[in-house]
């Protein structure tokens, strides 16, 4: 565990190189989102329904892994899960490949490439929060949101890179090269991984899941009120500009990006320094602010500041609430605990689409970011009131 004497650029150094498995995972995932919609209905000649099972299965995959990858992690080691979440990239890289050379039996394709879908969403969830634990146990408690910032930066900068990479491959060579890929970086990580000092296997009573998952409920719930903008304005920022006969739909995005990776590089410390509830509570207010600016807005260039302000806003909600999670988890239970609260992200996210949908259709595409811009009202009243009753100094060392 990190002494307290290692250098600040060495210690972020550490952190990023186990953190970089994550972002090839993110890149692994982000590669095939692009063209392989294309794929099973151009190539397989399948319809918009199984284009949709085929991307969707991974996220319901990554969804329903995350209790056993918390529990498998704790037990095992962070390090372990990881190895074995990377070998699953490798192996979903093989079936991808194996799906799309096999083009001229659709049946047989598609189904290899739902099996590939599956696989890849279970090593996503050995891969993604056994990074954090793994670097948390190498540096100790205190440096939980740094770990958490440098893992999120990592996280979206993998989504941006693997989705256009993904189209440029698939142009330059073929669409099998996409698989291809995924091997590589699946045995590139493997091999780096391997390398790496594990964390301390750390021993103590194992809680059962469910009585994690519920002890992480009212953090669970924060982050779910601020995932479900981030989940809306994705799903339906490009119709809303449609709507209103505005273009660039795609620099709100941008923007929400930008902010989001700029809020953390900046400030490093803030949470360290004021405490994850004070910091999320903040954070909440400036989300809350930039979907209002979205739903207001009376040009493409205020939706784009308002999308940019929601980013900055969404930047130090999960370090934030993690950090205060991992403050009052048994240390030997933090993968479990991790992962219960990630599971409230993936469920907001994925539900933000057809819930919110279904009140654009009722109410008009404009209220679905006035809905979100409430939930994050909502969120910040629970926060308040999580401070309130946990009104006491988190471990600092």
């Amino acid at each position: 565990m990190d002494t307290g004497t290692t250098t600040p650029t060495r210690l972020n150094l550490s952190i990023i190189f186990i953190v970089c498995f994550n972002f090839m995972s993110y890149v692994a995932n982000g590669l095939p989102l692009a063209v392989l919609p294309g794929f099973v209905l151009n190539d397989l000649g399948f319809g918009t329904v199984w284009a949709g099972i085929v991307i969707g299965t991974q996220y319901v995959s990554t969804l329903l892994s995350r209790p056993l990858a918390g529990v498998l992690a704790d037990r095992f080691g962070a390090k372990w899960a990881v190895i074995v979440g990377l070998t699953g990239l490798a192996l979903c890289g093989v079936l991808t490949t194996v799906a799309i050379v096999m083009h001229a039996s659709p049946s047989l394709s598609v189904s290899i490439l739902i099996s590939a879908r599956i696989i890849q969403g279970i090593a996503s969830a050995m891969i993604s929060t056994p990074c954090c634990t793994w670097a948390i146990g190498l540096h100790g408690k205190a440096h939980t949101a740094r770990v958490m910032s440098w893992n999120g930066i990592a996280a979206y900068g993998g989504i941006a890179v693997g989705a256009p990479l993904g189209v440029l491959i698939s142009d330059q060579f073929n669409l099998a090269s996409i698989g291809l890929c995924i091997v590589l970086l699946g045995l590139l990580a493997l091999l780096l991984a391997a390398v790496r000092r594990p964390a301390p296997l750390l021993r103590g009573e194992r809680l059962p899941f469910f009585d994690v998952f519920w002890s992480v409920t009212p953090n669970g719930l924060a982050l779910a009120c601020s995932s479900a903008g981030f989940g809306s304005l994705t799903a339906f920022i490009a119709l809303y500009f449609d709507s209103l006969g505005w273009a660039n739909a795609a620099w709100c995005l941008t923007g929400f990006g930008a902010a989001f990776i700029v809020a953390r590089l900046i400030t490093p410390n803030v949470v360290v320094r004021f405490g994850g509830y004070p910091v999320v509570t903040v954070c909440l207010l400036v989300q809350g602010l930039g979907l209002l600016l979205v739903w207001l807005a009376s040009s493409p260039e205020l939706a784009i500041f308002g999308a940019s302000l929601t980013g900055m806003g969404v930047s130090w909600v999960y370090p934030g609430l993690a950090v205060e999670t991992l403050a009052r988890t048994p240390d030997a239970n933090r993968n479990s605990a991790l992962s219960a609260l990630s599971l409230f992200f993936d469920l907001a996210v994925g539900l933000a689409g057809p819930l919110m949908g279904l009140a654009a259709a009722s109410l008009g595409l404009g209220q679905v970011f006035l809905g979100s811009a409430l939930l994050a009202g909502i969120g910040f009243i629970l926060v308040l009131a999580l401070r309130r009753r946990h009104a006491q100094p988190l471990l600092t060392s």
